[in-house]
């Protein structure tokens, strides 16, 4: 089967934007006193870690690269390359980006790789460029094996990625507030994007989208943003730091404590692992669920409302302690 089809780098064809788009929010929010806020240190991280997800993947691309191709190479199917076909994988690469997304906030092991974007306490279009420097260790280019395998070709695949990614840029801010109604209700916005990020037990594990909200709607973990719990960013337990190596690597270094534990069951090794985020073998720990469940809680008036429907009333685990 024929692999000469090629595709622009559509991130790095968008990086005069990204320039612009952070300076015009900059310029926006020092002049209007709204809007957000920027600060040196952790912006100089968000770019540095920026340029360093970049270099992975100038170092390390070949391996996903390398493997799309050979799927190219068994499958039968070849749905070619028409403006169709583009946006058809483009939709369902969206999909494919709202399940790695909801596996990056629910295993542990591919949380250790999308921590660091969740790492600034601050939203800005900087924080956007905090990416990863070590998703290849997490395998979860095989998500997109199913893509490749129904036809369409891995140039295509990575080209809709680009998109995908250039997309999201633009929500990373505070400087927008609400989009008209028609367009929350089936993109990814600013507001839904705040509500991600945040680190009130409201938010948590919500709005995984790429560029249409639509999944999280249909799989049941849409949250909107609300008026009277205004978005705390962060992570849980935030690191302190503005060292990017730390940022980078310092949930698997959380990782590695943690399994080699001694006293461990094989199945708590592995728990430490690919378990969610907050588990702990004696309970010492929280999950988003012992946190959502601690506040409902502390405020049972909260029952019912968005981003606590699923979760009853109940006495936290009186072992879980913060960190």
């Amino acid at each position: 089967m024929t692999d000469q089809v090629s595709f622009p780098d559509a991130v790095q064809w968008a990086v005069p934007f990204f320039i612009a788009a952070i300076l015009a929010e900059f310029l926006w929010i020092a002049f209007k006193g709204k809007g957000g806020r920027y600060e040196t240190r952790d912006a100089v991280t968000s770019l540095v870690m920026g340029a360093g997800n970049i270099a992975s993947g100038l170092v390390l691309g070949f391996i996903a690269y390398g493997f799309f191709m050979w799927l190219w190479q068994i499958t039968p199917l070849n749905l070619g390359t028409s403006i169709p076909v583009i946006l058809l994988c483009f939709v369902l690469d969206d999909l494919r980006y709202y399940w790695v997304h909801r596996f990056g906030h629910r295993i542990r092991w591919v949380w250790a790789s999308h921590v660091n974007h969740h790492s600034s306490q601050h939203y800005n279009l900087t924080t956007a460029l905090r990416q990863t420097w070590t998703y290849t260790f997490t395998f979860m280019m095989v998500v997109r094996a199913p893509l490749i395998l129904l036809g369409f070709h891995p140039a295509m695949v990575l080209f809709c990625g680009g998109l995908n990614l250039i997309y999201q840029f633009w929500i990373h801010t505070e400087a927008i507030g609400k989009m008209p109604r028609w367009f929350e209700a089936v993109m990814n916005t600013p507001s839904h994007h705040r509500a991600h990020h945040g680190r009130n037990a409201r938010y948590l594990d919500c709005n995984y989208a790429g560029v249409f909200i639509i999944w999280d709607k249909l799989f049941g973990t849409f949250v909107p943003e609300q008026e009277d719990d205004r978005v705390d960013f962060g992570l849980v337990h935030n690191i302190g730091t503005f060292n990017p190596l730390r940022v980078a690597f310092h949930e698997w270094v959380g990782i590695w404590r943690d399994v080699t534990q001694p006293g461990l069951t094989l199945r708590e090794r592995l728990a430490y692992c690919f378990a969610p985020p907050g588990y702990s073998h004696d309970g010492s720990r929280e999950s988003s669920e012992q946190i959502k469940a601690r506040h409902l809680a502390r405020h049972p008036e909260d029952r019912g409302t968005p981003g606590f429907e699923q979760f009853e009333t109940k006495a936290p685990n009186t072992q879980a302690k913060q960190a």
